[in-house]
């Protein structure tokens, strides 16, 4: 199936079965390798990426549904030379300990704060329900509120 849509701003069109999980598009055949495989269940979040500005969990979203839509991947956050706030917040907290689900949390992160831009913890808790294997969680949330600040700033 012929496919078109944007990714990182740039027009693609793909020819994949519909049913191809996104990730698979994107990693395989757009070769863009930051967003990574998980669970293959839609569980831990390792695969999100973002369709038309929602957060999505890329390892069961077939490729058929991001027809004629806007994907954004880890890659397509950054504006020139310039990190996104959440990426800049998660080098200054030092998130990463592996580091292999972060981009899945970056990603799940600045969804989140394009639509509560000064979330609470109670709000991140509900929002963000990714999994990190080392279990990062403190300096995630050190990071979320630093992004808000860092926001902030940049207006």
């Amino acid at each position: 199936m012929k496919l078109s849509f944007k990714i990182n701003n740039e027009p693609k069109t793909v020819d994949v079965p519909d049913n191809m999980p996104l990730l698979w598009v994107v990693r395989d055949v757009l070769g863009l390798k930051g967003t990574k495989f998980g669970c293959g269940q839609a569980m831990c979040g390792a695969c999100t990426l973002h369709v038309n500005g929602e957060a999505v969990r890329s390892c069961s979203y077939a490729a058929k549904f991001a027809d004629g839509k806007n994907i954004t991947t880890i890659e397509g956050l950054v504006s020139g030379d310039k990190l996104h706030a959440v990426q800049q917040a998660w080098l200054v907290e030092k998130v990463p300990q592996c580091g292999y689900c972060q981009p899945g949390f970056i990603m799940a992160t600045a969804s989140l704060l394009e639509k509560i831009p000064s979330p609470t913890d109670e709000e991140i808790n509900d929002n963000i329900t990714n999994i990190c294997r080392c279990g990062t969680y403190y300096r995630i949330r050190k990071a979320i509120h630093r992004a808000v600040e860092l926001n902030k700033v940049n207006l």
